[in-house]
């Protein structure tokens, strides 16, 4: 592991920002357990290459401790505002890092998670054509939430992956919003290979919408996805090369694939998937725009992300507080894999958050 830290700097600020009134803290803040905020989207918010979104509002979930310093928490495309372990939901997708006593302590924070745009579930109207949305859309739905809550400072905003991007967005787009930055996987824009293996990604959803076979083309592409996500390492540790009896027979990597597609049939679906996938690959934001401090960590395996990419970022950023590279055989997983690493990290950027 490779640790590099750079001495924090006074933030700068953007003389062209305009300085709003105080917020007023919202009572959704001051309301213990976990629950969901909801707020209408205004009809003139307009998406960056034009047009407008079908749902009518954007949705958080606050957990955590009543009145704590407020952390903003955002994941993977696949991720949503379930992040903590809850009742109906069972594990939320970052359960090793947000929880009671875990690294995002519940006892200590307030942590608000939200669902990306645009909205999925049972009630939800499908648009017809995928949606162009950027990271700088996501995170101006993020600061609606923020303004309802009446949130004058979000102690940190910790991103991963696609979330990583909306965090580097929305530090673009807020400079003072944010006290800090933690970007885990994530670069300020993406790699062409990576945008490679998504085009084809796409082209099996779009097929498979074409021929009505869409459980099999999500089911397909989900399985090019995890190659990708992971490493040869790793496949190479837990998938032997014993060939099955007959030809047209399934190998075992291939069974762990498929059973991965299955798994994914009903997190999401074809338009929802190639908006969010199309907005990873038009991903950009100025690195140099954004003054908030930033905590990078990086895998020196992930394929998606490449360590180059974050090294250019590091360079680029005026306020680079901390840039943590390490090696893990989960590639662009490792965020989810690697608790104990990672929790270090977080443990070791939230320590100085007031309370």
């Amino acid at each position: 592991m490779t640790l590099a830290l750079i001495p924090n700097e006074t933030t700068k600020t953007d003389p062209s920002c305009r300085q709003k009134p105080a917020r007023r803290p919202s009572e959704l803040l001051s309301r213990d357990g976990a629950h969901d905020v909801f707020v209408p989207i205004p009809e003139d918010f307009e998406l960056d290459f034009g047009g407008t979104l079908t749902q009518k509002q954007v949705v958080g979930r606050l957990h955590g401790k009543a009145n704590a310093p407020l952390v903003v928490v955002a994941g993977g495309i696949s991720a949503d505002r379930y992040v903590h372990r809850t009742e109906t939901k069972g594990l939320g997708w970052w359960s090793g890092a947000v929880g009671v006593r875990a690294p995002i302590d519940l006892t200590r924070y307030r942590v608000l998670a939200f669902d990306f745009a645009p909205e999925f579930g049972t009630n939800v109207t499908e648009p017809k054509q995928p949606l162009t949305i950027t990271t700088q859309d996501q995170a101006r739905l993020l600061a609606l939430l923020l303004d309802h809550l009446g949130v004058e400072k979000v102690a940190a905003f910790i991103g991963c992956s696609y979330g990583g991007m909306i965090a580097l967005a929305f530090g673009e787009l807020f400079p003072d919003w944010a006290n800090q930055l933690v970007v885990v996987s994530a670069a300020h824009r993406p790699h062409p290979l990576a945008t490679a293996w998504r085009g084809i990604q796409r082209r099996i959803l779009e097929l498979g919408v074409e021929t009505g076979r869409v459980d099999q083309a999500i089911g397909l592409a989900r399985e090019l996805a995890m190659t990708t996500y992971r490493t040869p390492d790793e496949f190479g540790q837990r998938f032997d090369s014993e060939a099955p009896s007959h030809a047209g027979q399934a190998y075992p990597v291939c069974d762990y694939l498929k059973s991965r597609g299955r798994a994914y049939r009903d997190r999401t679906t074809p338009s929802r998937w190639l908006t969010l996938s199309d907005s990873i690959d038009r991903h950009r934001v100025e690195p140099e725009a954004i003054t908030a401090p930033v905590t990078l960590i990086g895998f020196n395996s992930d394929r998606l992300c490449p360590i180059e990419d974050m090294e250019e970022l590091a360079n680029r950023l005026p306020n680079l507080f901390r840039f943590v590279k390490a090696d893990s055989i989960y590639g662009h997983d490792a965020f989810l894999k690697e608790d104990k690493f990672v929790g270090e990290i977080l443990t070791s950027v939230l320590k100085d958050v007031d309370q």
